[in-house]
C-alpha cells in the first residue's frame, strides 16, 4: 500500500504538524543545521501570526455580516408594515403600487425568530440522510456530534436539502448513534434559532 504525503494539506492540520517538527529539529536531528532552526522559528511565527490575522478578519466578518441580517430583518419589517398602509389608504392605485414595486403576496416571516427543521433517516452501510427546510435562508449550517464525542462539530454549509452523511462508521460493523442540529444562514452568518437535535442510528 503506498503511502500518503507527509505534510498536510489542509490549513489546521498543516500548522499543527508544523508546530511539531519545529520543536523537534534542533542540533541533534542529522542533516538539520542552526540556520533550519532559524529558518523553521522564523516560518512558524509567520504562520501563526497569519493565522491569527485571519481568525480576527473571519470573525470580523461574521460579525459585520450578523449586523446586516438583523438590520435587514428590522428594515423588512418596517417596510412591510409601511407598504400595508399605503395600500389599505383610500386614495392608493395600483399604479402607486406599481411605482413604488410593493404589488405582490405578504409574507410576515421573521427569519430572526425561525429555526430549521430536520428529518435524519439512517441508510445502509453507516449512511444518514438529512432533510432541512429553508425558509427565505440561503441554507443551513449542518451540525453532528457521534458516539464519544462531546461537542457538535460543523459537517457543511447546505443550500439544497438533504444532505448526505457517508462518514464510515468509527468502528466497522458496529451501529453508532448520531446527532445532528442546524442553523439557518444568510450571507457569511447565521440567522434565527437553533434547530431541534434530531438522533439517527447510523447502521453497517
Amino acid at each position: 500500500m503506498s503511502k500518503e504525503y507527509f505534510i498536510p494539506k489542509q490549513q489546521t492540520p498543516y500548522i499543527l504538524w508544523h508546530d511539531t517538527l519545529k520543536g523537534g529539529v534542533g542540533p541533534n536531528i542529522p542533516g538539520a543545521t542552526a540556520a533550519d532552526v532559524t529558518m523553521l522559528t522564523a516560518d512558524n511565527a509567520a504562520l501563526h501570526a497569519k493565522l491569527n490575522a485571519a481568525n480576527l478578519a473571519d470573525n470580523a466578518s461574521k460579525a459585520a455580516h450578523a449586523d446586516l441580517n438583523n438590520i435587514i430583518a428590522t428594515s423588512k419589517t418596517n417596510a412591510r408594515l409601511l407598504a400595508q398602509r399605503i395600500k389599505t389608504s383610500l386614495t392608493y392605485t395600483t399604479v402607486i403600487g406599481e411605482q413604488l414595486n410593493i404589488i405582490g403576496a405578504e409574507d410576515s416571516t421573521d427569519m430572526t425568530q425561525e429555526k430549521p427543521v430536520l428529518n435524519a433517516v439512517a441508510k445502509l452501510a453507516g449512511v444518514v440522510e438529512i432533510r432541512f427546510n429553508k425558509l427565505d435562508a440561503e441554507g443551513v449550517h449542518l451540525y453532528g456530534m457521534r458516539d464519544g464525542e462531546a461537542v457538535f462539530t460543523l459537517l457543511a454549509s447546505e443550500t439544497h436539502s438533504p444532505y448526505i452523511d457517508n462518514r464510515p462508521l468509527l468502528v466497522a460493523g458496529k451501529p453508532e448513534t448520531r446527532q445532528y442540529k442546524a442553523m439557518f444562514f444568510l450571507g457569511k452568518s447565521e440567522i434565527g434559532l437553533e434547530s431541534n437535535v434530531v438522533v439517527a442510528t447510523a447502521k453497517p
